[in-house]
């Protein structure tokens, strides 16, 4: 499967096998990882059936809602503490379960949680953060898979301050690896243009 442009000062280099090399990190992506039917299949199902929840957190005193709602599943044991909260994991879903099952071999890793994001419309996005929380160990493999509307996703180096942009399409799946969690923050940001609904999910290993 072929990879797609990455927008940037510089397009980092593209060695053999799939990897894109960045300074201190690197990735995979394939942007038709999943087809358009399954992929269509796979938003709808997870919109209907996913324990969706809208958290919070405190900032300056006030609680504020998250520009999402989010979801944790995976094993019993395994919560995940991120924002100030502590989620703990549902039950794997049939269809969780089946999206899990594919992208580890392309992963190379047996992932046991997941978080999913729901981007209601352009107003919902995330913030610049790293999935680096202590749970997720040294150099995490993280495997981001996207359903609906397409959103750009930006990386920016904590150090250098370069920026990259990829934009994560319906099917897609970006695999972060090798340090780039603990020299590169991402986002989605909001987007003032009219946009659909999207599902992301990333899973990781928690320790």
């Amino acid at each position: 499967m072929s990879q797609t442009d990455l927008f940037g000062t510089e397009l980092p280099q593209k060695p053999s096998g799939g990897i894109t090399i960045i300074q201190n990190g690197e990735y995979i992506f394939q942007p038709n990882f999943f087809s358009k039917t399954d992929s269509d299949r796979f938003l709808k199902e997870l919109r209907e059936n996913t324990k969706w929840r809208q958290e919070s957190m405190n900032m300056y005193g006030k609680k504020i809602d998250f520009p999402r709602l989010t979801s944790w599943y995976g094993d019993n044991d395994k919560p995940y503490s991120f924002s100030g909260i502590t989620l703990q994991p549902h039950s794997w879903s049939p269809e969780i379960l089946t999206i899990k099952q594919r992208i580890e071999q392309p992963s190379k890793t047996v992932f046991n949680s997941v978080l999913l994001n729901f981007y209601r419309n352009g107003n919902d996005s995330i913030s610049w953060h790293t999935d680096a929380e202590k749970e997720l160990g040294q150099n995490p493999i993280i495997a981001s898979v996207n359903f609906g509307a397409t959103r750009n996703f930006q990386l920016r180096h904590t150090k250098t301050k370069e920026k990259l942009e990829i934009e994560l399409t319906h099917g897609s799946l970006l695999i972060m690896q090798g340090e780039l969690q603990h020299f590169w923050q991402h986002q989605v940001p909001k987007t003032s243009k009219p946009v659909g609904e999207r599902i992301n999910l990333t899973f990781r290993v928690i320790k």
